[in-house]
């Protein structure tokens, strides 16, 4: 198996103070959400656009007020929102509601329904414009509850997704300092992901599942692929569309899940940026090990990689980060999907739907960086 590699320049070494830097100016920078934020509000006007969201999580319930904190459950929670979507929005950013919420620019909670596992499958599949293909997206690191449902209830919007996306939370930390933490939370929660996953794949009306998981939750999504392949799941992984969004995964580790999952129907796709500094800073933690979501795509080496192990890599280095990390740039692609998914049929039609690419955020289209781009994609 071919090495996914970094360049020895791109692994320029952080020191201690630097860390403690970028760390202090990712806890002062903004206030974080309460779960006040959850709470259903009736508002004097109809919402101008609403959006189902449909929550999966195994975090302990808090009972004096039926939110979820960071405590590690035994159990699932399955609960349905109903969102009302600013029209004012600010690219990927996020307004929180406050005390007097203004539909014009917060994303506001109006309803909150629990609901049986049974229910929420039913609830995914019965949209008007389902078209067999369902969404779940895995948070990454330090985040909330309320952070990572919020933040669906974003990229599902700007996506004009056909179907009420799926959130699924494993109990973060939500904690700067909660890495470790957090590391053995994903893999406290591969069953519960898991037994999600099968029972949307039992579903006839579900042909296509995208699993989409960002940085730690990348690690998530693979470990738990890697364990439905060990169980002969086949079933379900040919339902598979794995998109790892800044995966926060060593490449050492990628390359064995890879090894141990095989080839599967749907290219696994990839959206990685040399200029993401929280991987930067997670690779030092590892002991300088490099991250996939890191990768070089402009060094040929990794183009190769890409076609042996029936990879799709996407540079999205140019899409507007919010976090001043460069970690969430995937929030800012969400609303060029159908350009993506037109490049994507287009790719598949010629037979070239593996490879690494490059996405131009000025011109919503991917092209390749090496010499044979005009070969790989046409101008849109």
């Amino acid at each position: 198996m071919m090495f996914l590699s970094l360049s020895r320049s791109d692994r320029g070494r952080f020191s201690l103070l630097s860390v403690i830097a970028v760390l202090f100016a990712l806890t002062g920078c903004v206030s974080r959400p309460s779960p006040d934020v959850l709470k259903p509000v009736a508002l004097k006007n109809d919402a101008a656009e609403t959006l189902s969201v449909l929550a999966v999580t195994n975090r302990d319930r808090e009972t004096k007020d039926g939110t979820f904190g960071n405590r590690w459950g035994q159990n699932l929670h399955y609960d349905r929102f109903v969102f009302s979507i600013p029209k004012d929005r600010n690219g990927a950013a996020i307004k929180y509601p406050t005390a007097k919420p203004d539909p014009k620019r917060d994303y506001i909670v109006l309803e909150r329904e629990k609901l049986s596992l049974d229910a929420l499958v039913r609830e995914a599949t019965q949209a008007a414009r389902f078209d067999g293909t369902v969404a779940v997206f895995v948070h990454g690191y330090n985040y909330s509850y309320q952070e990572a449902l919020f933040r669906t209830a974003q990229v599902a919007a700007d996506a004009n997704a056909m179907s009420p996306p799926i959130m699924f939370s494993w109990p973060s930390a939500a904690s700067v300092a909660g890495y470790v933490a957090d590391r053995d939370a994903v893999l406290y929660s591969r069953t519960e992901l898991d037994a999600l996953l099968k029972a949307l794949g039992r579903s006839p009306k579900i042909k296509r599942i995208i699993l989409f998981g960002h940085s730690m939750g990348g690690f998530l999504s693979m470990e738990v692929s890697r364990q439905l392949k060990l169980q002969g799941r086949d079933d379900v992984l040919q339902k598979l569309q794995i998109v790892l969004a800044a995966p926060d995964i060593d490449t050492d580790v990628f390359q064995a899940q890879l090894k141990d999952i095989g080839r599967i129907r749907n290219p696994i796709v990839l959206l990685v940026s040399k200029q993401d500094n929280a991987l930067s800073i997670s690779s030092f933690v590892g002991g300088e090990r490099p991250r996939v979501g890191l990768l070089d795509i402009h060094d040929p080496i990794i183009e190769k990689t890409a076609k042996a192990e029936h990879l799709t890599v996407i540079d999205i280095s140019s899409l507007q980060s919010s976090d001043g990390l460069g970690h969430d740039r995937y929030a800012s692609l969400a609303k060029f999907a159908g350009n993506l998914d037109k490049a994507e049929t287009k790719m598949r039609t010629n037979g070239r739907n593996i490879g690494a690419f490059v996405f131009d955020a000025a011109g919503a289209a991917v092209a390749s960086p090496f010499r044979l781009a005009g070969q790989l994609v046409s101008p849109q």
